[in-house]
């Protein structure tokens, strides 16, 4: 399968420019202006993210990008996002900053010579970054740089994948999924449901802004790189469903984050031998605080954030997995009774990132569980005519340093469905995708792919 890209124009077609709103009425013109990083952006300067919706058509879309609907649409909603149209610099201080000068979001077009069904099936390890367009930040001239891209991918048959790309300093996965739903609602002519939200609050800035740069190697990394592959595993809401059935003795209040989390991590501590001597795994949780902070923040809420927490038990080989889901379930009631919050109602700053453990993502905040279907922010993201996505991935780059990553997300299914997305050292994964307390769940298993 190869990819033939078609740059929209060498010169003119690449950027997408838009002329830049006022945030608010206090301030008609906001070019020339800045917007500065928090503590939290900073400490993930290293990484960066890649989202990618699937869609089973939409090429009806899609003509010539400089006049087809989704260029549109696409320049209308960036007027909303003047974060995104602008460029990272150097303050007066010397910490990171976004200078509002609408320079414009890096687009580009791609032919892929394979149907969607032939694409998410393959095994081939190395084909998903293919749908992205991504370069480091450069260290020298960073404000021609752009740190946001997208990629439109179009299959054979009328399938479409888009992917968006950017520096985790300035956004983190909610952020991308959320401008993805109000692209999706500016097409079709909706309201924006979670409209951006800039302001940058004491909560957010809890400590001095650390003396880091983006391309630096992280204090917490080891000293080598290793070779980080990724693998999709979606699991049905029957299954997850029987699952929490199963656990309910131990756990009666378990989640389908509680149990996967729980699954995975106790499966991959199996050729991941403990780094002390008295056999205490660890697993670090992220999770979302917008709605656990003092003064909780809007989903549109532009910008990091995050929680980081560690999790231990020893001898994991020796505790059963619902014992497991119970320990991951009560550490997440903790974060949410204690949310995680300083007398002063800052929010603390995370002394450790992706780097230092395995860590498990948590996406369950995209889910709307007052819904029947228990809709997510991602899988809500329709251009037209109701068409969901077929299946959206989602990417942490620069983990080459870590122990692995796992990603709990919302599934096209909805209900208890979930997807996992593992990336691990190779032959970890290897090993992983040949485990029988995971196979036994009946996973259907997506393609694999090489960290970027």
């Amino acid at each position: 399968m190869v990819l033939n890209y078609v740059l929209i124009s060498p010169t003119k077609g690449v950027p997408v420019r838009c002329q830049l709103p006022s945030i608010n009425t206090s301030e008609p013109n906001i070019l020339g202006k800045s917007h500065p990083l928090s503590v939290l952006d900073h400490a993930m300067g290293q990484h960066s993210l890649h989202i990618i919706y699937y869609y089973k058509d939409l090429h009806y879309l899609l003509g010539s990008f400089e006049l087809d609907p989704l260029r549109e649409s696409l320049c209308e909603v960036l007027t909303m996002y003047p974060n995104m149209t602008g460029r990272l610099a150097r303050g007066q201080d010397g910490n990171w900053e976004v200078r509002y000068n609408d320079a414009g979001v890096r687009v580009i077009m791609a032919n892929v010579d394979a149907t969607l069904q032939e694409w998410l099936t393959s095994a081939n390890g190395s084909l998903e970054p293919l749908l992205i367009v991504w370069e480091d930040m450069p260290e020298d001239d960073p404000i021609t740089w752009s740190p946001f891209r997208i990629q439109i991918n179009i299959f054979n048959g009328g399938g479409v994948a888009i992917g968006l790309s950017c520096s985790h300093m300035v956004a983190d996965l909610t952020c991308l999924a959320s401008f993805f739903k109000s692209w999706t609602e500016t097409q079709s002519h909706l309201p924006i449901t979670h409209p951006p939200f800039f302001t940058i609050t004491s909560q957010l800035n809890a400590q001095p802004v650390p003396n880091t740069i983006p391309n630096s190697p992280s204090p917490y990394s080891s000293a080598q790189k290793k070779n980080m592959v990724t693998a999709t595993f979606n699991f049905s809401s029957s299954v997850i469903k029987k699952c929490l059935c199963q656990v309910h003795n131990e756990c009666p209040n378990s989640t389908p984050f509680d149990f996967l989390s729980a699954l995975f991590w106790s499966r991959i501590a199996r050729f991941k031998p403990p780094k002390n001597h008295d056999q205490t795994h660890y697993l670090s949780i992220c999770t979302d605080f917008r709605r656990r902070l003092k003064i909780p923040h809007p989903t549109g809420y532009f910008g990091n954030a995050l929680n980081f927490s560690m999790v231990s038990v020893k001898d994991i080989d020796s505790v059963g997995l619902g014992d497991i889901t119970s320990l991951v379930h009560k550490h997440f009631e903790g974060i949410e009774s204690e949310k995680e919050v300083d007398k002063e109602g800052k929010f603390r700053a995370p002394s450790f990132i992706y780097d230092c453990e395995l860590t498990c993502v948590c996406m369950e905040h995209m889910i709307v569980s007052d819904s029947d279907q228990n809709e997510s922010l991602m899988y809500s993201a329709m251009f037209s005519n109701n068409e969901k996505p077929v299946h959206v991935s989602c990417h942490v780059g620069k983990i080459a340093n870590g122990e692995g990553l796992i990603i709990v997300m919302p599934s096209v299914e909805g209900r208890h469905a979930r997807t996992v997305m593992v990336t691990l050292p190779e032959e970890q994964l290897v090993e992983l995708s040949k485990d029988e307390a995971i196979l036994q769940l009946e996973p259907k298993v997506l393609l694999a792919c090489s960290d970027r």
